[in-house]
């Protein structure tokens, strides 16, 4: 079982930057893909990006079209923390984050339906 938590999200201008954080429990962490969704108010909930493990320490960022450039995903492996930085933010970035974690790593990394393990959400709300 994986538990993930996630912090630092607030309200902030457009323009500003925030970096939200993902604590996750459990052994394999390294290996798994680990994901970030949002999900506006009336909206379904969509893919943001998502760290893909490569191998020994290498992994891979990919992101959604709409936040390519702004945002960044990184790992700490040796504190089990995954990252959200984003920067330039904008009103329509204005959601709960989600991180999730697929243990497989192998299929759609923006299908939600590839990720076993949710984090509760962080609220990201960017005024104009």
């Amino acid at each position: 079982q994986v538990q993930l938590v996630e912090s630092g999200g607030g309200l902030v201008q457009t323009g500003a930057s925030l970096t939200l954080s993902c604590a996750a429990s459990g052994r394999s962490f390294r290996t798994y893909r680990m994901g970030w969704f949002r999900q506006a108010p009336g909206k379904e909930r969509e893919f943001v990006g998502a760290s893909n493990w490569r191998g020994g320490v290498a992994y891979t960022g990919t992101y959604a079209d709409s936040v390519k450039g702004r945002f960044t995903i990184s790992r700490n492996n040796a504190e089990n923390t995954v990252y959200l930085e984003m920067n330039d933010l904008k009103p329509e970035d204005t959601a709960v984050y989600y991180c999730a974690a697929d243990p497989r790593g192998d299929s759609d990394y923006a299908s939600e339906a590839e990720y076993d393990y949710w984090g509760q959400g962080t609220q990201v709300t960017v005024s104009s």
